[in-house]
């Protein structure tokens, strides 16, 4: 057994669990104690297999893993990335820029606000019409190829922020090596008007650079080769490479090794989003994610938002052995949310060894799913309400929308609160007319994230939220979240297949 397996808290925990008796909970709900807010969003936990002594011996955990060393050793610039030796810093890149932040003995935040202040140049320069392309032509399509937290982040962060968009111009994202991705997507361009951003650290990534040769070809098919300047830029730190390709160097956006590309949106990466929302928006998007690491580093573990739900989750995971969580917005604008938290969530803790190079004796990760606001309940309901597998869920609520249309919102707000409360509550035998086909058996656990509004600010809180749960999940675990040699082996087969 492990040295976490056969620790106290642990054992305590694996204890408390033998006895708990889930009965107890029938009927309760609206648990002041398990509610909390923080940089403006609010976690009501009423509904979990939980009591005083539950949160007591889950925090008493948290203590012995040291959240709290981990957590500033991350905000500090330890490379706590120990299998890469570097540090993890996508949180430095919404800080106050007049705060300091060293790697190896050097404050990076000049960095940082150099690369923001060319990135809204550029973005300022593309929104007024000032950059245009090779004939003259002001840009209206914006085509992003990247793959992995390269495309992921910025589509799912650019979709969701879309009532916020104040140009013209349309926003396209190709990811899959399937040819018909770039087709279908060029057969929307105009290559006049079209710019493309290939988001590539090191400008070789296979299906990002495949992509891009074909958007290359596509364009200088129709305006020639000395077009490709005027139409392409790139998020890489490959200089080289990307002026081969025949993008000016002065059109690179560079990012640093400390920042994952799961974490990258608040990057470089981001730049679909700051030409689609402005660099104004941009800030207030760093700005929401900045309150919730503030929220994140000062309030005590007790009442902490990213820290009661790593906690839960490890609760579930380890304790009463269920797999999977569902995260369900209930908002469209976030279709795209819970694949973005699939790759931020299974890429970082979906690991066998600890940080001594150990296999782990315990479950680490959850495997993630979701879809957007009553279209599941038509899809996977079923299963979360009636099946034999227990789905710990996550509702995500908006409370205002952008598109008030008749009763839409109302309807929505109210499918988004009974659901917790249905799977709570359940429906018992008698209640089903001793009908066993209507028969619900409740006590299903559930969080409800409360978001007044989704604008840039509160969208940023929620991201760094699932960020910091994720972290604090791999501390407790002694998991290294900020490797993922696990997408290494299939890529290098399939190179070696190709030949």
């Amino acid at each position: 057994m492990s040295v976490l397996t056969t620790s106290p808290a642990w054992q305590a925990l694996l204890t408390h669990q033998q006895q708990f008796d889930r009965e107890t909970l029938r009927g309760v709900k609206e648990r002041k104690e398990l509610q909390w807010q923080g940089a403006g969003l609010k976690l009501d936990a009423s509904r979990h297999w939980v009591n005083a002594d539950t949160v007591k011996l889950l925090l008493n955990l948290a203590s012995q893993q040291d959240i709290v060393g981990w957590r500033k050793k991350m905000f500090d610039g330890t490379a706590i990335n120990s299998t890469e030796d570097r540090a993890v810093l996508h949180t430095a890149l919404r800080a106050e820029e007049s705060a300091a932040i060293h790697v190896d003995g050097r404050n990076v935040m000049p960095d940082i606000i150099g690369v923001k202040k060319r990135l809204a140049d550029f973005a300022d320069k593309v929104r007024d019409g000032v950059w245009q392309g090779a004939t003259r032509q002001q840009i209206k399509s914006v085509v992003n190829i990247g793959i992995g937290g390269s495309d992921l982040g910025p589509k799912m962060v650019t979709e969701a922020l879309k009532p916020f968009h104040d140009t013209d111009m349309e926003f396209h994202f190709v990811s899959n090596v399937d040819s018909t991705h770039i087709v279908e997507t060029l057969k929307k361009c105009d290559p006049e008007t079209t710019l493309f951003i290939i988001a590539s650290k090191t400008f070789t990534t296979i299906e990002t650079l495949t992509n891009a040769k074909t958007a290359r070809k596509w364009l200088v098919e129709k305006l020639g080769e000395k077009a490709v300047a005027k139409h392409f830029v790139a998020v890489s730190t490959a200089t080289e490479k990307v002026t081969e390709f025949g993008i000016d160097a002065n059109n690179m956006f560079g990012f640093w090794d400390w920042v994952g590309g799961r974490y990258s949106v608040w990057s470089a990466i981001g730049l679909p989003l700051m030409l689609a929302i402005g660099p104004d928006g941009f800030a207030q998007f760093l700005a929401g994610a900045r309150a919730m690491d503030d929220h994140f580093q000062i309030t005590p573990l007790a009442d902490n938002l990213p820290v009661i739900m790593a906690l839960l989750g490890v609760w579930y995971r380890n304790f009463w052995n269920l797999p999977v969580q569902a995260v369900l917005p209930y908002d469209h604008y976030l279709e795209s949310f819970s694949r973005y938290l699939q790759q931020l969530d299974m890429e970082s803790n979906g690991k066998r060894v600890d940080r001594q190079g150990h296999v782990v004796d315990y479950e680490t990760g959850a495997i993630i799913f979701g879809e957007p606001g009553t279209n599941g309940q038509h899809a996977f309901y079923q299963l979360i309400h009636q099946g034999t597998t227990v789905i710990p869920c996550d509702f995500i609520i908006t409370h205002k929308t952008h598109n008030p249309r008749s009763d839409h919102h109302k309807i929505l707000v109210a499918n988004a609160s009974a659901q917790p409360d249905a799977l709570w509550q359940g429906r018992s035998l008698e209640q089903a007319g001793n009908n066993p086909y209507k028969e619900f058996p409740g006590l299903r656990p559930s969080s409800i994230i409360h978001v007044p509004e989704l604008n840039p600010s509160s969208l940023g809180a929620l991201i760094a939220l699932y960020e910091h749960k994720v972290f604090v999940q791999s501390v407790i675990w002694n998991i290294n979240a900020f490797d993922q040699f696990g997408v290494e082996l299939g890529k290098e087969m399939a190179t070696a297949m190709m030949k």
